[in-house]
């Protein structure tokens, strides 16, 4: 006997997954289905969800439009960090799956639903940071994985399913390999990218043109920030989630953002995947450009060394947790003071800084100039040299005796 669910609240996409999901839970637990879709600028028309929904036996339907709020806070606050996975990946499924939970969780507790349910596999990452979501908001909520219970285990067999319950499906040939895309990116896994060896075809690539096939003349852009945040491209002051977005066709049409990585998933195996983020990609350049004149020496140097664990926490699903809270304050309160400009040049996919200047900065020409000063005694070097090779001089005395 099935548990007895009442009301779920079921992330909704409208494709195969989530449209034979929706159907089964009404079969299996006999309940009421709330869906509901968030827009974080995917890129794809949803005004077919409601109709499609109501038709698979929806009750009511969430269609939300998060973009602003996916960027101003969970992109930006991420990239105040310079946040990176594994030395390549900038987390933009990671990041986004914590906004999803939590407004699905909102619906839940508005709806009186007394279960959730998603669409993630029993194999992936993102069981992980959906169920976390929801647990740190209700430790008691009734969580359904569908891809956990049922023998639903092919796509024939969805399709079959869907067939036989009369659910609309794709009726275009299927991608040899999975995609997920948001406003900060676009990944690629399974299918013939499962295999580490081969080439990922080039007309997978949605958001950017390849590098091979880029403008041959550079394109020049600059971006403001105030305390951390981009707040303008071109002298063009934009809300969050428009400025994402132009610089996410600044970078694709200049062939940049292009990462094939083999990565460490959560759940203990590794995965290949493919991602475009082109946007992101500059955006983390020009922090790091606007930070290496703003920020002083040891803050930034402490910052850094908790990059890893802060990917770590969002990679693996903790974006709720303590720790995540406790390291966001530390990285928003290094961030007052980074504001000013960077200029780049984009070509071929490169992203290259080519100029940085701050009302804040703590860069003073006359201390660094190789000219004549009259700021700086090269005569005390000396004595700070000697200082700081003294633990070493006394360990080669020690070696020498012995």
């Amino acid at each position: 006997m099935a548990e007895k669910i009442n009301k779920v609240v079921l992330a909704y996409s409208g494709g195969l997954d989530t449209s034979v999901i929706l159907k089964w839970l009404i079969e299996k637990y006999r309940c009421e289905v709330i869906t509901f879709s968030a827009d974080i600028g995917q890129g794809e028309e949803l005004d077919f969800i409601e109709e499609k929904a109501i038709k698979t036996g929806a009750s009511k339907v969430y269609v939300d439009d998060l973009k602003e709020i996916f960027v101003a806070d969970y992109v930006f606050p991420a990239f105040r960090a310079n946040v990176i996975y594994e030395g390549k990946y900038l987390l933009g499924t990671s990041i986004a799956r914590p906004l999803i939970a939590k407004r699905q969780m909102e619906i839940a507790r508005i709806e009186g639903a007394d279960a959730v349910s998603h669409g993630a596999t029993g194999k992936g990452n993102d069981q992980v940071r959906f169920e976390l979501s929801y647990y740190s908001m209700d430790p008691g909520i009734k969580i359904i994985a569908p891809w956990r219970e049922w023998d639903l285990n092919s796509r024939t067999a969805l399709m079959e399913f869907a067939k036989k319950h009369d659910i609309d499906v794709p009726t275009t040939r299927r991608k040899p390999y999975s995609t997920d895309g948001n406003l900060l990116h676009i990944s690629y896994e399974g299918g013939v990218l499962e295999d580490t060896w081969v080439k990922p075809p080039e007309d997978m690539f949605e958001l950017s043109v390849s590098p091979y096939d880029a403008p041959d003349e550079a394109e020049t852009i600059e971006i403001e920030f105030e305390n951390g945040d981009p707040v303008a491209v071109n002298g063009e002051k934009m809300s969050p989630a428009t400025l994402l977005n132009k610089l996410n066709i600044l970078g694709g049409r200049n062939g940049i953002g292009r990462i094939d990585i083999v990565e460490n998933r959560f759940v203990g195996m590794k995965s290949r995947g493919v991602y475009e983020t082109p946007g992101g990609t500059i955006l983390r350049e020009a922090h790091i450009a606007i930070e290496s004149i703003t920020m002083d020496r040891e803050v930034m140097h402490l910052r850094d060394s908790l990059i890893p664990k802060y990917a770590d926490i969002i990679y693996n699903g903790f974006w709720f947790s303590p720790e995540m809270k406790m390291l966001q304050v530390l990285i928003d309160q290094t961030q007052q003071g980074v504001s000013g400009f960077v200029r780049l040049e984009l070509y071929k996919g490169n992203c290259i800084v080519v100029g940085r200047k701050s009302e804040k900065t703590m860069y003073n020409e006359a201390f660094a100039t190789f000219e004549d000063d009259d700021v700086y005694s090269q005569k005390d070097a000396q004595g700070f040299i000697k200082l700081n090779a003294l633990r070493l001089r006394i360990q080669n005395i020690m070696n020498s005796k012995k």
